[in-house]
């Protein structure tokens, strides 16, 4: 995340109280931006959805409310309120002037590694660094920016899916899938390789799906002979479309909660979406990746 920390910025978390100045007011009516210089980015509500503009949504005891304030100045603007402060969780500031710096310099990276000037890990490590040159992300910040539990998870899904090869376990798979397909023409065959790759994403983090799918793919091509392209592409397609649990992505998690969703709102979207991607996907798969 790109941060305002140089502009003299902070963002805090506080607690409206039944006594606060705030509850029962909004932001607007309350002057907050011109008394205090803050502004107030986000109210959080038992995880209920405000329609309403922020500064114009009248504030209930028990809301907690995200404030964008000079920095050092937010006690002062806490007790100002009447709130209770929320213990520091490293929150940051878009720094929007930096954000099409940071878009430029990933996609040159992105560029680069697909008309082959450079591999991409070393596209994407030299992108970290300019990132750091041009203080967009403080060098104190990369190792807290880096997803340790991905890191750790995919490096456990490797050697899983290299343990499901060679003992064997990709060819039973595989097996039971084709006899299960057995005189089913080449759509079917994709669609129901596509409908599991997707069952398993929406409980696994996707590169983990795609490391075991892969081999069960490439082994249902080669037991048909056939080309194992359309197959490696319906993984691809099929592991990236976790939209039925709030688990299968880090992206479904982060908004469960900002959003009130719950588990089951997921389905409402995520079934017809998935359907709609298999539908448009096999058809275009065995068109640009003919068997």
């Amino acid at each position: 995340m790109l941060t305002a920390a140089g502009d003299g910025l902070e963002v805090i978390e506080v607690v409206a109280t039944e006594s606060a100045r705030i509850t029962g007011r909004t932001a607007q009516g309350l002057g907050l931006a011109w008394r205090q210089s803050t502004v107030l980015m986000g109210i959080s509500r038992q995880g209920r959805r405000i329609t309403e503009q922020v500064r114009k949504t009248e504030v209930e005891a028990g809301d907690i409310l995200l404030l964008l304030c000079p920095r050092d100045r937010g006690p002062d603007v806490t007790e100002w309120l009447g709130c209770l402060p929320l213990a520091e969780r490293g929150l940051n500031v878009t720094a929007n002037e930096k954000a099409w710096l940071a878009i430029g310099l990933f996609a040159a990276a992105v560029l680069a590694a697909s008309i082959g000037l450079v591999d991409l890990p070393i596209a994407l490590g030299l992108v970290v660094v300019a990132y750091v040159l041009t203080k967009i992300l403080p060098i104190a910040d990369i190792y807290n920016h880096i997803e340790w539990p991905v890191v750790v998870l995919l490096g456990s899904m490797i050697p899983l899916g290299s343990a499901l090869e060679t003992s064997g376990g990709t060819e039973l798979i595989a097996n039971a899938l084709i006899q299960l397909t057995d005189g089913l023409p080449a759509w079917a065959i994709l669609t129901v390789l596509m409908v599991v790759t997707m069952t398993l994403s929406d409980v696994l983090n996707n590169t983990a799906t795609a490391i075991v799918a892969a081999p069960v793919g490439i082994q249902m091509a080669r037991t048909l002979e056939v080309s194992p392209d359309p197959f490696l592409m319906t993984v691809a397609v099929a592991a990236s479309a976790a939209f039925l649990t709030p688990i299968g992505h880090k992206n479904n998690t982060l908004v469960l909660g900002p959003g009130g969703y719950r588990f089951g709102d997921y389905w409402r979207m995520g079934l017809p979406l998935e359907a709609l991607i298999i539908a448009v996907s096999v058809p275009s798969i065995l068109v640009f990746w003919p068997l």
